[in-house]
């Protein structure tokens, strides 16, 4: 009955039917909780006709005596969480609300044990300027202003953008914006990194219908790069960092304790970057091009210590 009551609260009407196949119940046992519910002072509106169902009246929220501790902490984890990514008052208020929903005994084991979990989304080593683009661009979501900046992509190019801002994404320890590209004419996801003289402008836009992020993967487009199948091959020596890497499906241990990569990376400066910082502890099997061109640079670099 308390998981109904949440149900209701989070989803506004629900029929009945709709109730007894998410509890796998009958329609019976549904209107007979119904009941149950209503005797008990939640307030259930039920409504007839093919559109009809069960709701809570707007006004009705649940009480804290319906949430357990760890609930609790794990909303008071997520809300200290955000507050770590923007500097906002609101947020600090909202951490005081939550934490007013502790009993003072609950209060003196979290301060005693410390946190069972802990958010921070922001990333070691960011700076005060990364932080301010963050805060920058919350802002101009919040009041629909467009944003300039010059973009530049994993090739090294730059662009002069004009965009849109719709939301922020904060995807492993990489901020990034999603927002209508005018250049492009579609919405775009930009990597924060490689965003440089961020203005936000006076100019208000009205939102687009805009697709929801978890309705699609990432697009190779966004770069604006090809990929090519790849096969690596990783001394034992660097095994941990390969692990912590890359995808276990991607991974084969080889006999003599090597690490074996199959992927489909991007040819570009963030890729071949990448395989120098392995030094000599990376061959590039396949393909013979992307082998070709990391020893060019590996001789790049020895001729500019030529002279040493």
């Amino acid at each position: 009955m308390l998981a109904i009551t949440v149900l209701l609260l989070n989803r506004k009407r629900l029929s009945a039917k709709a109730l007894a196949d998410r509890f796998e119940v009958s329609t019976k046992t549904i209107y007979r909780d119904i009941e149950a519910l209503s005797l008990a002072g939640i307030p259930i509106v039920t409504h007839q006709g093919t559109t009809g169902g069960f709701e809570i009246m707007e006004q009705f929220t649940i009480s804290r005596q319906f949430l357990a501790l760890d609930e609790l902490l794990s909303m008071l984890a997520a809300v200290q969480g955000i507050r770590t990514a923007f500097d906002d008052q609101s947020i600090s208020n909202l951490l005081e609300k939550v934490k007013t929903m502790l009993q003072p005994t609950e209060r003196e084991l979290l301060e005693q044990g410390g946190a069972p979990l802990t958010f921070d989304f922001n990333p070691w080593g960011q700076s005060a300027s990364a932080r301010a683009r963050v805060q920058a661009l919350r802002t101009a979501i919040g009041e629909r202003r467009t944003v300039t900046f010059r973009y530049t992509n994993l090739e090294g190019t730059g662009t002069e953008r004009t965009v849109e801002p719709i939301g922020l994404i904060l995807k492993g320890y990489l901020w990034y914006l999603h927002a209508y590209c005018t250049l492009r004419g579609e919405f775009r996801v930009f990597r924060l990194s490689r965003v440089q003289e961020l203005r936000v402008t006076e100019e208000r836009f009205e939102p687009r219908p805009a697709p929801a992020l978890d309705s699609y993967s990432w697009q190779p487009e966004w770069s604006e790069s090809g990929a090519s199948e790849v096969v690596l091959t990783f001394r034992p020596e660097v095994r941990d960092r390969v692990e912590d890497t890359f995808p276990t499906e991607q991974a084969e241990r080889l006999p003599d304790g090597s690490i074996r990569i199959r992927g489909s990376y991007p040819a570009n400066e963030w890729f071949y970057g990448w395989m120098l910082s392995f030094g000599d502890k990376v061959i590039i099997d396949e393909p013979a091009f992307m082998a070709r061109e990391l020893r060019e640079r590996a001789k790049k670099i020895i001729a500019q210590y030529a002279e040493l």
